[in-house]
Formats: structure tokens, sequence, C-alpha cells
């Protein structure tokens, strides 16, 4: 009984301390009703079980894939919220998707280093629109355009989107989306 107090703290903090932060959540709001015009969006998380998340790449869980109804809560596409590590620290990030699961838009939400803020040029992520789980894979210096002085983040984010798009065809594939 001793140690079940506090491995149930340990666990229901872990569990808060992973959620998408409130500012992240507000500025993915924001970016989505820009993006779409529309005032009164809403969302509708997807929730993946915990045993098809394991098979992913990408993490999905705490709310961070959902789906962006609008108004008479129409489905107009879907989100990813994420975050991704940099030099010293992480960035938050935001991937749009229409209802075929291309990749339409992405905004990086919170870029917490003194170099490298860059990568958050609309011009650079236009890299990403219209891709699909099918898609081949981004490789830097390849088909991703380097940035100097962002080197890392450029790498992170490439990656991050590699895995997401992986990430969605196994959920495709399983049905679970």
């Amino acid at each position: 009984m001793k140690f079940k107090l506090p491995l149930l703290f340990i666990a229901s903090f872990l569990f808060v301390a992973f959620a998408v932060p409130q500012k992240v959540e507000k500025r993915a709001y924001k970016e989505m009703v820009k993006y779409y015009g529309i005032e009164n969006i809403s969302k509708e998380v997807i929730s993946i079980p915990q045993n098809l998340n394991q098979k992913t790449v990408a993490e999905f869980g705490n709310e961070n894939l959902f789906k962006i109804m609008g108004s008479n809560n129409k489905l107009v596409g879907y989100g990813y919220i994420g975050n991704a590590p940099s030099k010293t620290a992480t960035f938050d990030y935001l991937v749009l998707f229409d209802k075929d699961f291309a990749i339409t838009h992405s905004k990086v939400l919170i870029y917490r280093e003194e170099y490298g803020g860059e990568i958050g040029s609309k011009r650079w992520l236009k890299q990403f629109f219209g891709a699909t789980p099918t898609s081949e894979e981004f490789v830097y210096n390849q088909n991703i355009i380097p940035i100097s002085g962002a080197t890392i983040s450029v790498r992170s984010l490439t990656s991050e989107m590699n895995s997401l798009l992986k990430s969605i065809a196994i959920l495709q594939k399983t049905k679970a989306l």
C-alpha cells in the first residue's frame, strides 16, 4: 500500500505534464480560425487506443489529434499538435489536414530558441503542403530546403512530419481513422 500512493501521484503527474499546454491550445485555435475563416470552430478529439498508439512513430494522446468541425458540426479537416526538439529546447507546431489527410497548412506555434526561428516562415513550411500518408518521404537537403542557422530544427521538423504521415498511414490501414 505504501508504494501505491507515490506511483499514483507520479502517474497522474505524468498524465498532466504531457498534455497540450493551454497557451499552445489557444495559439492553435487562433490559427485554425484564421486559416478556415470560421469563427466557431470546435475540436473533436480522436482517441487512439494505447496498443495501436504503440505501433505508430508519432505520439497520439492528450488530445493532440482531432477533427476540426465548422458550422452545423460539419467536418472541415483534421489537426495535429506536436512538440519537437530544437538545439536546447523544444518547439510546438500545428499541422492541418484536409478530409483525406493531405497537409493543407502548418504553423510553428511556439519556438523557444534564440536561433532557428526561420522554420516558422510560411514560405519554408509550404514545402510540406499537399503531402499525404502515401507521399514520398521528406529528405533534408533533397526535397526539403535547409536553413542556415536552423539545421537542427529543420531536421527535427522534417523528421516529425515524416513520422506523423507514416503514423497516419498506420491508423488508416487499421481503420482507426
